[in-house]
């Protein structure tokens, strides 16, 4: 008997090296994303599941605490604390409207009427970035401070009075009052309201000011179908990079007011670190990122826009 040969094999078709470039051309954008996506996984993701494990823990610090799933305290965590919800809210908001209502005739003034001193004023906007969050805010307790010039010219005037009536100071005493809580947080995140405005302001086409003049559109109907439409998505990054990390402060409350003007940010550092009751903490922290998110879907639908600088 022959032995019948093998039947030969059908070698693999190389791969052209034309495609193995392409191929590799196609891979970079992910192997750029990569590292951003690994940080976002250890310093975010990871984090916020670690977070939520605690927030339906039970137990003590002495005896340790273990996953028993008890959602209960997300509820118990929303009564008891819903004054410094609402708090921390109309605090966020009023300091939002008071730093658009100044950054927007800054950002105007810088986009367009600055001229050669526009970097220069960018560069005032940004300086308080120079030196740290809590000097910043320590320095509004000289500013702010009993029998100071500031107060002294407020009284003067009146001011404290209407907003001693308002229920937003006493007095003639500013410090440890709703008052100071918002001038502090108003400052703060002023410059994060500044440069998206400016950013969106700048990029508009100023010949379409001059079509609008020459149609005979007075300076204030230029700006209310011109100008401030075209800088919505300035408007609306504005607010949100001032609303967002306003509501959650609690630096502002704890130097500059008392304990009737805590925030929740204020409650949830208390939790985390003198009750050392970490579930109710990790539940009050997730109850104010749903409630941020929820009002930022809403405003971002209401503003008709989602082109954000």
């Amino acid at each position: 008997m022959t032995a019948t040969a093998a039947p030969p094999q059908a070698e693999a078709p190389a791969v052209p090296p034309v495609h193995r470039a392409s191929l590799r051309k196609r891979l970079i954008p992910y192997w750029l994303l990569l590292p951003g996506i690994v940080w976002l996984l250890v310093f975010f993701v990871l984090p916020m599941v670690y977070q939520a494990s605690t927030s339906v823990q039970t137990g003590s610090l002495e005896e340790g605490f273990k996953v028993t799933w008890h959602f209960q305290t997300y509820w118990d965590a929303f009564t008891e604390y819903l004054p410094q919800f609402l708090r921390s809210l109309a605090y966020a908001g009023t300091a939002t409207v008071l730093c658009l209502l100044l950054g927007y005739p800054l950002a105007y003034l810088i986009a367009f009427k600055a001229g050669r001193w526009r970097n220069l004023l960018l560069v005032l906007v940004i300086a308080p970035f120079f030196t740290s969050f809590l000097i910043r805010t320590l320095a509004w307790k000289t500013i702010l401070a009993d029998g100071g010039p500031v107060v002294a010219v407020l009284d003067k005037i009146g001011f404290l009075d209407v907003t001693s009536w308002l229920g937003i100071t006493e007095g003639s005493r500013v410090l440890a009052t709703p008052l100071a809580v918002v001038c502090g947080l108003t400052y703060n995140f002023l410059p994060f309201m500044i440069l998206p405005l400016y950013t969106s302001l700048e990029r508009i086409d100023t010949r379409l000011h001059e079509a609008a003049g020459d149609l005979y559109a007075t300076p204030a109907t230029v700006f209310r179908k011109v100008t401030f439409p075209l800088s919505m998505p300035g408007v609306v990054s504005g607010t949100l990079l001032t609303f967002i990390p306003a509501s959650g402060d609690y630096v502002n409350a704890e130097l500059l007011g008392s304990t009737d003007t805590r925030m929740i940010g204020n409650v949830i550092q208390s939790q985390y670190l003198r009750i050392l009751d970490y579930p109710t903490a990790a539940a009050l922290s997730f109850i104010l990122m749903a409630i941020v998110l929820i009002m930022v879907t809403v405003y971002i639908r209401r503003a008709g826009t989602e082109d954000l600088v």
